[in-house]
């Protein structure tokens, strides 16, 4: 990952007239906003990718300022970031613990309904956790582990349906949310392998698309997006060296229904330079061949090797520049202006990206943030939101890290926010100079006249989706007393998801990296008018 430092920038409020049509509507099979009105069922929002419900109307830019901690739910204490961003669907919220627990709660309340322990599949493969946000559809929830399986859980009782082993590689694992779709759940495998040391064999994972049975979870077809890697001689340790590999879906898909075409990004190589890196990929959703294919990288091969001090023969593009991390790990939008129809996506090298939908012929790019040369963590993380007016993309460690509302016909910027530049020195932060910074992790969210977006300083903003002025904070980094009787803390807002909003409550993870120091574990919170 990688940034650069940005000028300072102050609010810019440009009311210019747009001619957009309506978010892509969402399928009546249970995949968009359909469990019933105002529910939000997938990481995505919906089929489109738009994370807008439309539905909601009680939280608004007039009453976001009285929102109010309803309740909080506390996690055991653990190392590890809670990266699950919550379903909710009929009165109740799904998701997935850093505990190695799965959890269905009451929407209102909190309350446990019902916990399901992933250590009950093959618990000789090994400790799992949840990384990617559920989809609950047709009496059923499915979500990805941090060991490759894909589950399937009865939505009232927790009991399981069934449990799939997507990965042969050992280091494979599920970040990707997944989309259900006409009886098929389509899920993105990603993988830690290049985070290995220099005894490590690299590397040998290539990453791929899935698309499964909604009822068996029987694998339909597969897009593999790099070819085998052959071992090509060794590193300097004398470990064997393979190339190509990498191409992680580490973001989650979104189709489009009017033509069953499957939108999803792709990451770097970890060796080699080969393959649908750096790309979006627009598949049939039926078949999985592909339509069309954009890469917008030329050449990026990184590990995290490239960022140590002594990776001299370990990080081949170092010399030649092509070391860059620039993933496209957010999740695309597909929507309409003058009748066309578009989709767009965030890179982390920071430009949001907008091709045709049919033909993946550019439309326009707008370049947000500018890289860092460490690794792109300057740019779009996670994902990106369409109100049917707006596309809002948030920037991560770009100094600091800015909220942009932009025109969808053109990509110009309607108003820019910065991360406020007290965020370090006001509320529990300040007391961590050392760890607190200015930047955006989680997807953007948005709900009509109202943005939500979360901060490494940790603290939750709702913003004014019409001037990009500020209406709400919340300072996350404190401790709570968690209504499943433990106490919980605070931290950094929740990379891999961002808020969720529906009938009238605001839900976020909080307890992501930079970790606010603590002895307790961290928490999900609750608001309400």
């Amino acid at each position: 990952m990688s940034r650069f430092p940005l000028r300072p920038i102050t609010v810019l409020v440009a009311l210019l007239p747009l001619i957009a049509g309506p978010a892509i509507p969402a399928d009546a099979g249970g995949a968009g906003h359909s469990a019933r009105r105002g529910d939000w069922p997938t990481w995505q929002g919906d089929l489109a990718g738009s994370r807008h419900n439309p539905a909601e109307h009680m939280i608004t830019a007039r009453t976001a300022g009285r929102l109010k901690l309803k309740w909080a739910f506390a996690y055991p204490k653990s190392d590890l970031p809670v990266k699950s961003q919550p379903a909710v669907v009929g009165g109740g919220i799904y998701l997935g613990g850093p505990d190695g627990m799965f959890y269905a709660l009451d929407a209102t309340t909190g309350a446990t309904r019902w916990t399901f322990a992933l250590s009950s599949v093959d618990p000789k493969a090994g400790g799992a956790f949840v990384l990617d946000g559920p989809a609950v559809a047709r009496g059923k929830v499915y979500f990805g582990d941090s060991r490759g399986y894909v589950y399937a859980l009865d939505q009232r009782t927790g009991r399981l349906r069934w449990a799939r082993d997507t990965e042969d590689h050992p280091a494979g694992l599920h970040t990707s949310s997944p989309l259900y779709y006409r009886g098929k759940i389509y899920i993105g495998a990603s993988s830690g392998e290049n985070s290995g040391d220099e005894n490590s064999p690299c590397c040998s994972f290539r990453g791929h698309l899935d698309a499964l049975d909604a009822d068996t979870g029987a694998l339909t077809w597969r897009y593999w997006t790099v070819p085998e890697p052959q071992q090509v001689g060794t590193w300097p340790s004398g470990a064997p060296r393979y190339e190509p590999s990498g191409g992680g879906v580490w973001s989650s898909p979104v189709i489009d229904p009017a033509t069953g075409t499957l939108y999803v990004g792709t990451g770097q190589n970890y060796t080699g330079s080969a393959g649908d890196f750096d790309s979006l990929l627009a598949l049939d959703a039926r078949t999985g061949a592909v339509r069309w294919k954009q890469q917008v990288t030329d050449a990026d091969t990184w590990r995290s090797l490239c960022n140590a001090p002594d990776a001299e023969g370990y990080c081949p593009g170092l010399h030649d520049g092509t070391a860059l991390d620039f993933d496209i790990g957010a999740t695309p939008n597909v929507f309409r202006v003058r009748g066309r129809t578009l989709v767009g996506v965030g890179q982390k090298s920071g430009v949001y990206h907008v091709f045709d939908a049919a033909t993946g012929t550019v439309v326009w790019r707008r370049q947000l943030s500018v890289p860092l040369p460490n690794g792109g963590i300057s740019g779009i993380q996670w994902g990106t939101s369409y109100d049917g007016h707006r596309l809002y993309a948030a920037t991560y460690f770009a100094n600091p890290g800015t909220l942009f509302a932009l025109n969808p016909a053109d990509g110009r910027v309607l108003w820019q926010t910065p991360d406020p530049a007290d965020g370090c020195t006001t509320g529990g932060a300040a007391a961590f100079p050392e760890v607190c910074t200015l930047a955006h992790t989680p997807a953007v969210t948005t709900t009509p006249g109202v943005v939500y977006e979360g901060s490494n300083d940790g603290k939750m903003r709702a913003y004014s989706a019409r001037t990009g002025a500020i209406l709400w904070t919340y300072d996350t980094i404190r401790e709570f007393a968690g209504v499943n009787g433990r106490t919980g803390y605070g931290s950094a807002l929740s990379g891999s998801g961002g808020a969720v909003v529906a009938h009238g409550m605001l839900y976020v993870q909080a307890g992501y990296y930079p970790f606010y120091p603590s002895e307790y574990g961290n928490v999900l919170l609750a608001f309400g008018l």
